[in-house]
């Protein structure tokens, strides 16, 4: 539990000779001719024409058109000063779209209306605390100095000191406890002034909009840099580790079928091995094929699924129409999700056939798969569709799968694949 700051720390942290009473007053004195500043823009061409109710009229417009067009610089004006002078950022307003400047798009942004809320309402208001401040401390200061000069006034002033010695001591004390009080008042002013700068930022579902587009795009970022690695992956492994077990696999198969007179303890190493050979030659196979499938980069999913189907012992039939091709991302998960629903299909479903369609509708990758088994399947099982939904959600894909009890269990996918 936080303990609380005691009184009189708060107080001298407030005192008029403290360095957060003079940010706090200078603070709130700088803000005054911009936060007047919409007002005077508006009320500047008011005294240069006699007033008529036409006249009036297209004052009236042309000083809001004016307002409208520095509205913006001043609002980065005020977010420059939040900056410089108390560290506070006030996100700036969403660009512009385009350079020419557009009276229809800006009367349509939200944003801007809220930054015109503080401009021509809030801030005035708060400048009239600035003022205050200004004109409070310049009086106090006066005042309380005037013991200092009031001896020197003439004998028939009415602050001589010698004459009138409670009049100016009042005064002064006065004036010290204006001085006394400044700070506090800048500090409630200060306050409601960083309250009232979320208007100069953009509203806080825009914000959060503008959060959720930044991180969707991050992951996306992520999504690539994930498939590119293993596409880097499987290059490496395919043209390194798998080279150089064809090799072995090779030589001792040479060696298996040429080497004669060789004792029988002796070949029989050299068979076992040959063996083991081919068979990590498979696995590392199997495990690039799963890394990334050369082939789905190289002529496309339809290529890459039809030799998929036919590793599978079972009957598929395969309708793929995915023109135009979409990203390499959207394929290798479309890739994996019909991969691994086949290869569930095999070990639990007791299946004889199993139709799969890959296809292309504007904007969206559809791809079903619909076996003729028992059904019955439920994610919680770890039979691997958990990972295949997160899979297919780093795309912001939807994965849906139906396994009623007795079959047919279909596995539907919907994937974006916008150029």
């Amino acid at each position: 539990m936080a303990t609380p700051t005691p009184r009189w720390r708060l107080a001298t942290a407030h005192a008029p000779w403290s360095p957060q009473a003079r940010r706090d007053s200078v603070f709130v004195a700088s803000g005054v001719p911009l936060q007047l500043g919409g007002w005077a823009v508006f009320g500047a061409l008011w005294g240069m024409l006699p007033i008529t109710d036409v006249v009036a009229y297209v004052l009236t417009v042309v000083s809001s058109l004016l307002v409208l067009l520095v509205a913006r610089p001043l609002t980065s004006a005020q977010r420059q000063r939040f900056w410089a002078m108390l560290d506070v950022d006030v996100p700036p307003l969403p660009a512009r779209h385009g350079r020419r400047w557009d009276l229809l798009s800006e009367l349509r942004s939200e944003d801007l209306w809220r930054a015109l809320a503080y401009h021509m309402v809030v801030g005035p208001a708060v400048a009239c605390g600035g003022v205050a401040v200004v004109l409070l401390g310049g009086a106090g200061v006066a005042l309380a100095s005037l013991c200092a000069f009031a001896w020197a006034l003439p004998s028939d002033s009415s602050l001589y000191l010698v004459d009138h010695p409670v009049r100016v001591g009042f005064l002064t004390a006065l004036g010290l406890l204006m001085v006394a009080v400044v700070p506090w008042i800048a500090r409630a002013v200060r306050r409601l002034d960083v309250r009232a700068a979320v208007l100069l930022g953009p509203s806080r579902a825009a914000e959060l909009e503008r959060r959720v587009e930044d991180l969707a795009e991050k992951r996306a970022h992520v999504v690539d840099a994930a498939d590119l690695e293993r596409r880097r992956i499987e290059r490496d492994l395919h043209d390194g580790a798998q080279q150089r077990l064809v090799s072995l696999a090779m030589n001792l198969g040479l060696a298996r079928e040429t080497l004669t007179g060789v004792p029988e303890p002796a070949m029989k190493v050299i068979v076992e091995a040959h063996e083991e050979a081919k068979e990590a030659l498979t696995e590392l196979r199997d495990l690039i094929r799963g890394l990334h499938p050369a082939v789905l980069e190289d002529r496309g999913l339809d290529a890459a699924l039809s030799g998929l189907a036919a590793r599978v012992p079972l009957a598929v039939r395969l309708r793929v129409d995915v023109e135009p091709r979409a990203s390499s991302t959207v394929e290798a998960v479309a890739y994996f999700v019909v991969s691994e629903s086949l290869a569930n299909v095999v070990k639990h479903a007791r299946a004889s056939s199993v139709d799969v369609t890959v296809a292309r509708d504007g904007d969206v990758l559809r791809v079903a798969v619909r076996d003729d088994g028992v059904g019955g399947a439920d994610p919680s099982r770890g039979t691997g569709l958990t990972g295949l939904a997160r899979r297919v959600g780093s795309v912001d894909g939807t994965f849906r799968i139906t396994s009623p009890a007795g079959g047919p269990t279909t596995v539907t996918v919907e994937l974006p694949c916008a150029l």
